[in-house]
């Protein structure tokens, strides 16, 4: 095997098994052979195949995106950022987000641009909740991530006639026949040869999905021995109609169905019954997470867009519940979801310490590892995988790089990141993703928005045109 070192790192985010948490190491060195850390600290005396000289970088273990939907998000950039339904929730998901969508053969090049953003911004391993498709492990395999699969199947779809009710489509086959697939998929996704595509059990959200169907999918993901994820909470209109329904609150009815515990996911898992936008008599969501250690996807990004935002992360810690962070939009940045995450703490805290920067960065990493059960990523340590981050010290968005981490997180973002390794695989280099190719793949793309949005007038209840749906900022003349 081939082993690299980087030498005499400036700074090194290594982890402290001691502590249980990230700690800085300076002027350290990091080595690697084939797939596996082999030291990470001072004096590497070892063999050296390649060495990096470290002097200019700080090296960090790459992140862990829990949440992403590859195959649509890139498609909806310039419609959405603005976009959402006043009578439902200010959310864009019940009116826009059915009639704004890509044909399905352009789920390859979506994916492979949300990919390269990810990998640009430092992610090593990411949750992929799409459709399934064929050779779709063999695709995300060849761009060099970790992947997890988590094919998307439910009950109902939704829609509106009116922009403001939510009409529910049930067809509870489907939703046992997904069932039956996605059981399928996992267990051909954890035998793929690159060792880097697994795969978890997701429901797609809490009310499209019959009791029984999530009760059967909780029952398989433990045989199976991998994580299970689901959407709740994430609106105003699935609170509203799950309390409808059962007289429950989403995090009450989830309970009630046995599926709290330490192996779930919840995505977004924003409106508990103390939101300050929720006014129902009690308050009791938050503690009901922290007791059954469940974890929660947090995707600030996309939510803020339409003013909607978590309340806060130092709560849900404080709580006992386990954040990891996704890219639940376009651009998949990591790091600009981080820079959110913590601003938007602090708003909602009306307290500079409602997220810390090290709290965003353990959610980042060692966060999503422990929502995916595994306790080789996330972290630079021996026998960890190698999948880490080289951040370039030199650029000007660094400087003076008094504190790297808030200097990356608040000011440089994905500008300074310079290589990525994923399983000891060089995937970034001088900034580039090697292992995809963006300009063919945005390409793609850009058609297949054109294609999508051709037929969107005719999706749309109240026959809009595209631009009468999302204006453009400003007039177009001539």
């Amino acid at each position: 095997m081939v082993t690299t070192v980087v030498k005499n790192a400036a700074w090194v985010v290594a982890w402290d098994r001691a502590q249980k948490r990230h700690v800085y190491l300076k002027d350290a060195d990091v080595a690697f052979a084939g797939s596996s850390l082999t030291h990470v600290g001072k004096g590497y005396a070892g063999q050296a195949d390649r060495t990096i000289d470290g002097r200019d970088l700080m090296v960090m273990p790459g992140l862990i995106d829990i949440h992403s939907h590859p195959t649509s998000e890139p498609g909806n950039k310039g419609l959405l950022e603005e976009l959402g339904s006043p009578r439902l929730g200010m959310s864009s998901l019940y009116e826009f987000m059915p009639i704004f969508r890509l044909p399905p053969d352009a789920a390859t090049a979506s994916t492979q641009v949300a990919l390269s953003e990810m990998l640009k911004s430092g992610v090593t391993t990411y949750v992929d909740i799409s459709a399934s498709r064929p050779n779709w492990a063999d695709e995300v395999a060849a761009t060099g991530i970790r992947a997890v699969l988590a094919p998307a199947f439910r009950s109902a779809s939704w829609s509106t006639g009116d922009g403001k009710t939510v009409a529910y489509h049930w067809d509870e086959p489907a939703g046992k026949k997904g069932l039956e697939a996605a059981v399928d998929l996992v267990r051909r996704a954890n035998q793929h040869p690159s060792g880097r595509v697994s795969a978890m059990l997701a429901p797609s959200q809490l009310d499209t999905c019959t009791p029984g169907l999530m009760k059967d999918a909780k029952a398989a993901a433990g045989d199976l021995g991998v994580p299970f994820q689901i959407h709740a909470a994430q609106s105003v209109v699935e609170f509203q109609e799950i309390t409808r329904r059962h007289g429950l609150t989403p995090i009450e009815f989830l309970d009630s169905l046995g599926l709290l515990g330490p192996d779930l996911i919840i995505g977004h898992g924003i409106f508990l019954n103390d939101h300050p936008w929720i006014h129902w008599p009690g308050s009791n969501d938050l503690a009901r997470l922290g007791d059954k250690g469940v974890t929660v996807a947090h995707c600030p990004n996309v939510f803020v867009r339409r003013g909607i935002v978590l309340n806060y992360i130092d709560r849900y810690l404080k709580a006992g519940v386990n954040i990891g962070m996704g890219t639940d939009t376009f651009p998949h940045n990591m790091i600009d979801e981080m820079r959110w995450a913590a601003t938007l703490a602090r708003v909602m805290a009306r307290d500079f310490r409602g997220g810390s920067t090290e709290q965003i960065f353990t959610a980042a990493t060692v966060g999503g590892a422990k929502a995916l059960k595994r306790d080789d990523i996330g972290r630079l340590d021996v026998g960890a995988k190698a999948d880490l981050v080289l951040v370039d010290l030199t650029h000007p968005y660094m400087r003076p790089v008094r504190e790297p981490l808030r200097s990356l997180v608040y000011s440089a973002s994905d500008r300074a990141i310079r290589d990525v390794f994923v399983d000891g695989a060089q995937v970034v280099k001088d900034g580039k993703v090697t292992t995809i190719d963006v300009e063919a793949a945005h390409a793609a793309l850009a058609d297949a928005q054109a294609r999508g949005l051709a037929g969107a007038r005719e999706r749309d209840y109240a026959k809009r045109t595209v631009d009468e749906m999302s204006p453009m900022v400003l007039p177009v003349s001539g």
